[in-house]
């Protein structure tokens, strides 16, 4: 098993910053793609993007692109979440996954955290 605990959430007025962390402990063996999700109130889990713990370019959904950034410490087996010029719309739970071998469109997540909440304000 793979355990997964992300942190860095709070609370913020829009136009600011926030960075979440993703910390992998147990068997990581194997387990390559890790990603950042979000579901908002009454609305499903969507994609933020996802990197290859050995990669150096992050995939990331349209709507995230040029305000968020991924990126990792693979020595600390970290994955990290930039998150600048936040607007409330970004309102959500935050989750990081991991699961495979590589990253590719319709990888299985099979570890998850418990998630992390990011709340933004006018």
């Amino acid at each position: 098993q793979v355990q997964l605990v992300e942190s860095g959430g709070g609370s913020v007025q829009a136009g600011g910053s926030l960075r979440l962390s993703c910390v992998a402990s147990g068997y990581t063996s194997g387990v390559n793609c890790m990603g950042w999700f979000r579901q908002a109130p009454g609305k499903s889990r969507e994609v933020v993007g996802r990197m290859e713990i050995g990669g150096v370019v992050p995939y990331y959904a349209d709507s995230m692109k040029g305000r968020f950034t991924i990126s990792r410490d693979n020595t600390k087996n970290t994955l990290y979440l930039q998150m600048n010029s936040l607007i409330p719309e970004d309102t959500a739970m935050y989750y990081c996954a991991a699961g495979g071998r590589f990253c590719y469109p319709g990888v299985e997540y099979k570890y998850w955290g418990q998630g992390t909440q990011v709340t933004v304000s006018t």
